[in-house]
């Protein structure tokens, strides 16, 4: 295993993982597990938030507390598919601030192509949150993360649904500095750069495309 991936392992999170694969599953479904393997993996990839003590007064007395400190947090999805995550972050951080970085894979290449990027202004004074739900190449996920560190960030986490291996040595390769959490790392890339099993095209499975 490579530094800084988290496969988590827990079995609701494999539970939801096995129904996201499913062909049988529908669209609606499709999203709504999206949401909540999301909100899943946004748990275990804000466990090194820093906390700070806070007096606080309850209906009883004055007591401690811990509450999040430091940096504020910006979620950045990769357009199309990362959007599709991003509900399952706000609905546990709803004050963080969202970018969008929009790239398409060249099929004959499988090089990653920027067409559009808009980030916080302030995204270089927050913990920064990809969302990638497929890490195949790692083309497109280590350009996107090219990009918020291009725009001054410097503590970034990268969630993907399912991971390739070859995608997270790509992104270990290139930003060893990040950490990667996902639900699964399956076996390989196919020849047209699909992770198998996977669970197919996570675009088109959350939007009803083809």
């Amino acid at each position: 295993m490579i530094r800084h991936v988290t496969e988590v392992r827990h079995p609701l999170v494999q539970h939801k993982l096995g129904l996201l694969r499913d062909t049988k599953t529908t669209t609606a479904d499709f999203r709504h597990l999206v949401d909540e393997l999301t909100l899943l993996l946004t748990y275990e990839a804000t466990t090194e938030l820093a906390t700070e003590e806070v007096e606080i007064d309850t209906p009883l007395e004055r007591t401690t507390v811990r509450r999040i400190s430091g940096k504020k947090v910006a979620v950045c999805p990769i357009l199309r598919a990362g959007v599709g995550m991003l509900d399952g972050v706000l609905s546990l951080i709803p004050v963080a601030r969202v970018g969008f970085i929009g790239l398409y894979r060249d099929e004959e290449t499988l090089q990653a192509i920027e067409y559009y990027v808009k980030l916080p202004n302030d995204v270089s004074e927050r913990d920064v949150i990809v969302l990638d739900p497929m890490l195949a190449t790692g083309n497109s996920t280590a350009k996107a993360i090219d990009i918020v560190k291009a725009a001054g960030a410097s503590s970034i986490v990268l969630i993907s649904i399912i991971s390739a291996p070859e995608g997270i040595a790509r992104v270990a390769d290139a930003h060893p500095d990040v950490r990667i959490v996902t639900a699964a790392i399956d076996r390989q890339l196919d020849e047209r750069g699909f992770i198998v099993p996977g669970l197919g095209d996570a675009g088109d499975r959350l939007f009803g495309t083809k």
